[in-house]
């Protein structure tokens, strides 16, 4: 999906540089002016063929600059990993755990429950379990943290994020799965916490109140200027993707006074260690 909405940009930024409109380029390729805007927002697949007739259309002729762009083409429509996972995956969360996995920095701010990226597997199982009372089936819970598990291989990838989350104590202080689960877990989040890539901070109950009014969000950054940084909010049936550059900037200002709010990095270990202990 992101390859298909890199694609599509780079293609309108080369179909508006030479004057051509949607109806044009569609008629050059036998398509209609809403396939080419289906294109350019890379809500479709595409043929390299296709792609083949709009560069020419639009001018680039040098096999230098076409071939990156037909390459793109013949690779955007690759499953990602996660297509393996379908039979347990929202539509809605299919296009999230794509972004998640193109961005160059992750932040976030939980206070229900640790972030998604960095649960254990007994302390995800629990929170699985827990959400849906009993609902679940015990293959399609075993699936669910499997691919949990399977997206946290992105934090220790060539191209791994920087990851920055801030948790609430609440989200340390809920006992899921137990005593032993929450030690596992706090032990886990020790570990991650000496990550390069990983910055990790606790808004101690001691501060009181803080700018987070609204609840727990995602903010994914990318280092491609195609893609628009993005606020993801989840939701109980769906999710909502903020875009509008003047909402992302109102949430990094929040994750931003979050951080001030929060002990620093040393602090937090420090509170890690000290509740693992009170287990």
């Amino acid at each position: 999906m992101v390859r298909r909405i890199l694609l599509g940009s780079q293609l309108r930024r080369l179909r508006e540089s030479c004057g051509v409109t949607r109806e044009q380029a569609g008629y050059s390729i036998r398509a209609s002016e809403s396939k080419i805007s289906r294109m350019e927002l890379g809500r479709v697949s595409f043929k390299p063929r296709d792609v083949a007739d709009l560069l020419t259309l639009y001018g680039v002729t040098d096999e230098s600059e076409r071939e990156p762009l037909l390459s793109l083409a013949r690779t955007s429509s690759r499953a990602g990993w996660w297509h393996s996972y379908n039979d347990v995956l929202p539509s809605w969360f299919q296009t999230y755990v794509g972004l998640e996995a193109a961005a160059e920095r992750i932040g976030t701010y939980e206070l229900q429950f640790v972030h998604g990226l960095l649960q254990t597997e007994s302390y995800s199982h629990a929170v699985m379990v827990s959400g849906h009372r009993g609902e679940l089936p015990r293959t399609e819970v075993d699936r669910r943290v499997a691919l949990r598990l399977a997206r946290q291989k992105l934090l220790v990838s060539e191209r791994a994020p920087h990851l920055h989350c801030v948790l609430d104590e609440a989200a340390l202080r809920r006992p899921y799965g137990g005593r032993r689960a929450m030690g596992e877990q706090l032990t886990a989040l020790l570990e991650f916490s000496d990550f390069p890539n990983i910055t990790l901070q606790v808004v101690p109950f001691q501060h009181g109140g803080h700018v987070a009014e609204s609840g727990a969000f995602t903010l994914l950054r990318f280092a491609e200027q195609e893609l628009s940084d993005l606020v993801y909010l989840e939701q109980l049936t769906g999710a909502l993707y903020l875009d509008k550059g003047d909402e992302v900037a109102a949430y990094q200002v929040v994750l931003d006074r979050l951080a001030e709010a929060a002990l620093d990095e040393s602090a937090t270990r420090d509170l890690l260690a000290d509740l693992r202990r009170r287990l």
